[in-house]
């Protein structure tokens, strides 16, 4: 759903602006992950994150007997919602609204920022160097329309109250993760940024991690107590009853959302549940799959205002930002499940290797590779190379806690690359050509079988321990790892040569047939 010119609601309306945001890189990922694998900091702090989460989450997960019927439960949930989404969007507003909370409606990243600057600029005062200040609980949605990018220019400052996107913040750094955007950080380069960062930090601080924890208390209470106006994302939407959602482990986000007289949550359109009772099913797999417990330590809900207690001005922004595109896609809107765990990049051997900035976008990983080409299209900047930064090993599709396919749907988006920036002209790269050629000889058995005859001559002229130095774009591969030896002959004519055997030594089996 997105807004008209008038202000009228156009239920499931195409974006018509641009300005996705966060969402677009311009390199390309083979381009910035090759100089990413260089960091080795960086993926020997990846590797050992990872590596834990991926036990913890193995550990709950294995307490759960009917953990894929939960699975099954969340995916069918969510198909649901995105079957009737226009009706669930107005029935939220009209509860939200009800309850004395005021809707906005965003087509893309530049009309959700200049709703929510104009929103602070009409309730925050004006501090003592002139500017504005706003306080924001972690959010994946205000990371993707770049929302405290387009704040600054406006005199108005956004300080991160999670711990890792303050560290992010405070080192002029960008995610990395959708749930530990610091995650490529270890203790001690956090403690350096806090050191640079902190106008207020002890300079005797070490790197415990208890003691950077309570830095970040410090530097933060004195703005939690005086800032007026919040900004939150939001978890899940219910239409039911127009209630908002905020899940999270450290207790600023409850601070963010309780105590400022101004909230304003910017919330993607998709996250939305019908009713209350289906968090039921959320609350137990997103703990499990985003940090491997049971449960989330803080969970706050609001709807509306209530006369004395919490915010008195609330306000939501129903953000689209390409959303409908991908809702306008029968098979990538199942892309649209996604509830920001972070278990498929948790699991992938691509991401643990590149790193979450290489993605480009915000959303790095398995979800990153698919989603933001559908929010955006293959043929946005450099967006059409994301759906390639997989192994296709399907770990992420095991792991997804809605069952959001996701090697298939790279798959598919690698189709609409191929037509959309490279169909309607001759092949004009190396990779391009060498495409082609697997292709015509793959599509045809006679053609693979002739194929398949040279490969006694390919094995003997092999080095035994494996190709190591090809040419061109298959240099690439190459120059990071070795290409076993080919065998000697192909499965068919082993098979084939079985099969003879078989009926030479037992001819009796062939009478019978």
């Amino acid at each position: 759903m997105s807004v008209t010119d008038n202000g009228s609601r156009t239920v499931l309306g195409m974006p018509t602006v641009p300005g996705h945001g966060n969402l677009n890189e311009l390199h390309p990922f083979p381009e910035v992950a090759e100089h990413e694998l260089g960091n080795i900091q960086m993926r020997t702090n990846l590797r050992k994150a990872t590596g834990t989460i991926r036990g913890k989450r193995a550990l709950r997960v294995s307490e759960m007997p009917d953990w894929e019927d939960l699975r099954d439960a969340a995916a069918a949930t969510k198909d649901d919602v995105i079957a009737r989404l226009p009706e669930l969007l107005i029935q939220f507003e009209d509860a939200f609204t009800a309850a004395g909370g005021h809707v906005h409606w965003a087509r893309d990243a530049d009309e959700a920022n200049t709703i929510v600057r104009t929103l602070i600029e009409q309730n925050a005062p004006l501090n003592e160097k002139g500017r504005r200040d706003v306080i924001k609980v972690k959010s994946m949605a205000t990371q993707e329309i770049g929302l405290n990018e387009a704040l600054a220019p406006a005199g108005i400052d956004a300080y991160e109250t999670d711990l890792a996107e303050l560290i992010v913040q405070l080192g002029g750094d960008k995610p990395s993760h959708i749930l530990v955007p610091a995650i490529h950080r270890n203790r001690e380069e956090i403690r350096q940024i806090f050191l640079n960062g902190m106008d207020d930090v002890d300079p005797d601080l070490d790197s415990e991690p208890e003691h950077l924890a309570e830095a970040s208390r410090r530097h933060l209470r004195r703005k939690f107590l005086e800032t007026r106006v919040a900004v939150s994302g939001a978890n899940f939407g219910i239409a039911e009853t127009g209630a908002l959602s905020v899940v999270e482990s450290e207790g600023n986000g409850r601070m963010c959302v309780t105590l400022p007289e101004t909230l304003i949550t910017v919330m993607g359109i998709e996250k939305l549940l019908p009713t209350f009772q289906d968090l039921e099913v959320f609350m137990e797999l997103l703990p499990r799959s985003s940090t491997g417990e049971r449960m989330n330590p803080y969970t706050s809900f609001w709807t509306g205002v209530t006369p004395g207690d919490g915010p008195q001005n609330v306000h939501v922004v129903l953000l689209d930002n390409g959303r409908t595109r991908a809702l306008a896609d029968r098979h990538g809107r199942t892309a649209l499940r996604c509830i920001r765990c972070s278990a498929c990049m948790n699991v992938c051997p691509v991401y643990e290797r590149a790193g979450g900035h290489a993605y480009g976008s915000v959303y790095p990983g398995p979800i990153g590779a698919i989603l933001t080409p559908l929010l955006t299209g293959v043929d946005e900047s450099a967006n059409g190379s994301l759906p390639y930064a997989s192994s296709l090993c399907g770990a992420c599709f095991d792991a997804c806690p809605v069952k959001i396919n996701i090697p298939e749907m790279l798959t598919r988006l690698r189709a609409q690359d191929q037509e959309v920036n490279h169909g309607s002209r001759l092949p004009h790269t190396q990779l391009d050509a060498a495409l082609d050629g697997a292709k015509w000889m793959m599509s045809d058995g006679r053609r693979m079988a002739l194929v398949e005859k040279g490969l006694p001559v390919v094995n003997r002229l092999s080095p035994r321990g494996g190709v190591y130095d090809l040419p061109g774009v298959a240099g690439r591969w190459t120059s990071s790892r070795d290409i076993p030896r080919p065998p000697g002959q192909s499965f068919r004519s082993w098979f084939r040569e079985r099969e003879n055997r078989r009926h030479e030594q037992h001819p009796e089996e062939r009478d019978g047939q």
